[in-house]
């Protein structure tokens, strides 16, 4: 029995780092993504042939998290089939045929969008595909937190699974399903992959959550989402403080994500490219996620820098996804994209700048 199972990858929309804190997001699946054939097999190994990479094989007798392996492919597989069977749930050997459309540095969540392709092809194979898109999703979090090494929040794997736009409240868990359509508003959303890597950055990233916690516990909650925002203002904290430009940027982004779920729904561009705007700036001002010292890598600022050029009065720019390298998030009127697309790419390189459709 052979099937066939497409998963999306993923576009942060809103929400800026504020997922792994309780808080609210704004994201949506798009047209990209893995495409799978595969077939069950009797022999308690996992065959993943994915096209361009060399086969792998996964013994499910072997489940432990193996650091060695961290960051990789293999991991991801071992840790889904791993929480599959902590949680009870059926899994088996597959052989499977992969192809992907979600290049690198895409910034489309390649890393949450395979843990959940896995989970789908188990769910299909084994348990009669009844499991919660929402369980998967939480499946997939657990293989990139555990046995990938990303200390990632749910955002990347919820709109995978779910493959559409939904705004996410996780302190209220809250998931509501939105009809987006930039399109419908004349207006054009693309992502430009700057080139930087992604390399040497885990500490960068995992510092964000910890700044945030760290505030979190002056207030003795374990999470910003937790805390009272009128609370933490009215200590009069120093914002040249780094976890308290952090705190300050989630207060802000939080409340901005229903704001920009809000235009969306109602097709006011205008409105979502103004928010969108104070989303970029927040996270270059008080979140911090552009440039690091670990690398020195300044690719993304002069991508935001150049956009900011390009699109100032006409559009809207931001860091896409976790920041430091990467992604260029872009919004503007359908007909000035190319202009926009031109110049990026004369930049950055041929292909850097692509349309993304939500799903």
């Amino acid at each position: 029995m052979k099937i066939n199972i497409f998963t999306p990858g993923r576009t942060e929309l809103a929400g800026n780092h504020t997922d792994h804190q309780l808080g609210r997001i704004l994201a949506s699946g798009v047209d990209l993504g893995l495409y799978a054939v595969c077939e069950p097999n009797d022999e308690s190994i996992i065959r993943i042939h994915s096209e361009g990479y060399e086969p792998m094989e996964i013994k499910l007798s072997q489940m432990e998290v193996n650091p060695a392996e961290f960051g990789s492919s293999r991991a991801l597989v071992r840790g889904v089939a791993a929480t599959f069977d902590e949680l009870g749930l059926k899994i088996g050997g597959f052989n499977a045929k992969v192809r992907s459309t979600l290049s690198a540095g895409s910034g489309l969540s390649s890393s949450a969008a395979y843990a959940v392709m896995i989970g789908r092809i188990l769910d299909r194979l084994y348990n009669g595909g009844v499991v919660d898109p929402v369980v998967i999703a939480r499946v997939a979090q657990k293989a990139e937190n555990r046995f990938f090494g990303k200390p990632c929040g749910l955002m990347d794997q919820l709109a995978c699974s779910l493959g559409h736009t939904v705004y996410v409240d996780f302190k209220t868990n809250e998931i509501e399903t939105i009809q987006a359509d930039f399109g419908a508003m004349g207006l054009q959303l693309c992502l430009t992959d700057t080139g930087g890597s992604h390399a040497g950055l885990d500490t960068s990233y995992a510092r964000i959550p910890a700044d945030m916690v760290y505030v979190a516990n002056l207030f003795d909650k374990g999470v910003l989402g937790d805390v009272d925002p009128q609370e933490f203002y009215a200590r009069g904290y120093s914002a040249a403080d780094r976890p308290i430009r952090r705190a300050m940027h989630f207060f802000a982004e939080n409340e901005r994500v229903p704001k920009m779920r809000d235009a969306l729904k109602a097709q006011n561009g205008e409105a979502y490219m103004r928010l969108m705007n104070e989303s970029g700036r927040s996270s270059e001002e008080l979140l911090n996620n552009i440039v690091t010292s670990a690398t020195g890598d300044t690719k993304l600022e002069e991508g935001l820098q150049l956009s900011a050029k390009l699109l100032q009065g006409k559009g809207a720019w931001r860091v896409h996804g976790g920041g430091f390298a990467g992604c260029v998030q872009a919004l503007m009127p359908t007909d000035y994209f190319p202009v926009y697309q031109e110049e990026m790419e004369r930049v950055f390189g041929a292909d850097s700048c692509r349309k993304v459709m939500l799903a």
